[in-house]
């Protein structure tokens, strides 16, 4: 029997590489693996917060679902919702192949959205997951307490880890 995909959660820290790759954790990466047929990650702008949002191709299929929601939930509370722009939001995705170890090259534009510099901060969230320049995580309010101190004791492993190398 087939694994069946659970979602994300935890956290994991990647520094960029001297080829200027990133690496996708293996949590998060088995987890991708599970949800895409071609193991290939998507990122986009998260519609919230200052960070990326990352998932595998089959998260697509949910969007029709998630566009019928969010609109019943605009309609009920009296919130606008557009949905075409909703749509345009949701499927304004880039996708990028990872390799075995979880290597991959995150497209310069992401990059400057996400405003990542040389690190990368993953945070589970279910259905999806975050990915942060800690920088912008750390500019949040207390609600993101929890992920801010993963985040500090994640970089400062990684970092001092790789002063060693």
């Amino acid at each position: 029997m087939s694994e069946a995909f659970q979602g994300y959660s935890g956290q994991a820290f990647s520094l960029r590489s001297e080829k200027g790759r990133f690496t996708l954790p293996p949590a998060f990466r088995n987890a991708v693996k599970l949800s895409t047929e071609d193991r290939r990650l998507c990122l986009t702008l998260h519609d919230k917060w200052n960070c990326l949002v990352g998932f595998g191709t089959e998260r697509v299929k949910e969007f029709d679902a998630i566009l019928d929601r969010e609109e019943e939930s605009a309609y009920k509370f009296g919130r606008d919702f557009d949905r075409d722009t909703r749509a345009m939001q949701l499927n304004s995705f880039e996708t990028m192949p990872f390799d075995d170890s979880g290597r991959f090259i995150m497209p310069e534009f992401l990059r400057g959205l996400g405003e990542i510099d040389d690190a990368l901060f993953f945070q589970g969230v279910g259905p999806f997951f975050t990915v942060w320049n800690p920088a912008r995580l750390y500019e949040m309010g207390p609600e993101m307490a929890m992920p801010k101190a993963a985040c500090r004791a994640l970089e400062k492993e990684a970092r001092e880890k790789g002063k060693k190398k």
